[in-house]
């Protein structure tokens, strides 16, 4: 390769790295206007950073997101952190032998102040009085848009993110098994993930398609990924050291303490 063709390689790899940069940064913005317009916006953030000391405090990179759009969004806007709350996972009741019984009318949860719609119908709650995933359909029920965040772990959703969809299974049995009314069909969903060098744009991908089992409203601006490298080999530290860096020089986000 001689000196020219060294040249327009450079060139355009630093046009490829600035496309990559000002994309995740429109990806917000965008985000963010068409959050702006909506009434009421459930944030769930389903990522978790353990943190041994104040010093060395660190917030997953999804939920730097989350908060700022929440910071952002105000009092239109309310941020639960999934991985905080004590959600039981799902009991299991969609294939039994004898049918489905997930989200019938026995299994409604009958704290008021819990379920005050009468809407929260999962076996898990009704079984479970510690259960708190009545904090998340409550507010749900109240919103007109729902975004999930989820880091990517072995090219798949985190397992808070997973509990949680599986949990809510009762909101699509309602309408597509016992023929109620749709629950969630004017709530516009969003997904967005962040993952270091592994398959986060069909994560992405899937989980729209799943939300629109669901029964709810995606918006395709609101489904996008973030991801430090393509290289699925890539796991030095330095690597995991550097993505924070381009994350922050990416997204132009505050550095959240």
């Amino acid at each position: 390769m001689n000196l020219q063709e060294n040249i327009q390689r450079i060139r355009e790899m630093m046009v490829s790295e600035e496309m990559v940069q000002s994309d995740a940064w429109k990806s917000i913005k965008k985000t963010l206007d068409i959050l702006k317009d909506k009434k009421k916006v459930l944030i769930l953030s389903c990522s978790n950073r353990y943190n041994w000391d104040e010093k060395n405090k660190d917030i997953p990179k999804s939920k730097a997101i989350a908060m700022y759009l929440d910071d952002e969004l105000g009092n239109n806007s309310t941020l639960i952190d999934v991985s905080e709350l004590n959600i039981v996972p799902c009991e299991g009741n969609v294939s039994r032998k004898d049918g489905n019984s997930c989200g019938v009318l026995k299994a409604m949860l009958k704290d008021k102040k819990k379920n005050p719609s009468g809407d929260h119908r999962c076996w898990a709650s009704f079984n479970n009085p510690d259960d708190e995933l009545w904090k998340i359909s409550k507010e749900l029920f109240e919103s007109d848009a729902v975004i999930f965040f989820s880091s990517v772990r072995w090219g798949q959703t985190n397992m808070f993110y997973q509990n949680l969809i599986e949990r809510l299974t009762w909101i699509e049995n309602r309408h597509s098994t016992l023929g109620e009314s749709n629950l969630v069909k004017d709530i516009e969903t969003g997904f967005i993930c962040v993952g270091q060098n592994w398959n986060g744009e069909n994560v992405t991908e899937v989980q729209k398609k799943v939300h629109e089992f669901y029964g709810f409203k995606p918006n395709d601006d609101l489904y996008w990924n973030w991801q430090y490298t393509k290289d699925s080999n890539d796991e030095t530290q330095k690597s995991y050291k550097d993505s924070h860096k381009k994350f922050i020089k990416d997204t132009k986000l505050p550095d959240f303490k």
